[in-house]
């Protein structure tokens, strides 16, 4: 569960839900993919103040329950996990680059959600978890929150 993050000036709970599609919707997660998208999401988390609680993908897209810092605008914390996930998994699978015709790795847009702390937390992970019923979900990454 989630912890208070405690700053010189505020002490915080945020939680936010993020959905980011691959380019075209094409079904690029697998194995590799989601060990290299895992890999970077948690060097991204020594580098910021984004910390990755849940991650989990679905072919064509990918969940991240993410806590951060008041500092930290919702739209940053899409922008800096979206380009640099995309910027290191092409980089680290070259050919994933090819296979998406040169294009970029995520849509250009994305859901962003706050998550409260209290049952709410729980309710996104089972959503997260359950979210078509039709489609196989595979968790990658799942962690203890430890910002503080």
């Amino acid at each position: 569960m989630s912890r208070y993050i405690h700053k010189s000036h505020n002490v915080s709970v945020l939680l936010y839900h993020l959905v980011c599609v691959a380019k075209f919707r094409q079904i690029i997660f697998d194995n590799s993919v989601d060990r290299e998208l895992k890999n970077v999401c948690l060097e991204l988390a020594k580098r910021y103040e984004i910390y990755f609680v849940e991650i989990g993908v679905d072919k064509d897209h990918a969940h991240f329950l993410i806590q951060s810092v008041p500092t930290y605008s919702p739209t940053k914390i899409a922008r800096i996990v979206k380009s640099i996930t995309a910027k290191q998994i092409f980089k680290r699978i070259p050919s994933l680059k090819e296979e998406m015709w040169g294009a970029r790795f995520w849509t250009n847009g994305y859901f962003i959600n706050t998550v409260g702390k209290n049952r709410t937390e729980t309710t996104i992970k089972q959503y997260i978890k359950n979210q078509d019923g039709s489609t196989k979900y595979t968790k990658i990454h799942e962690a203890q929150l430890k910002l503080m």
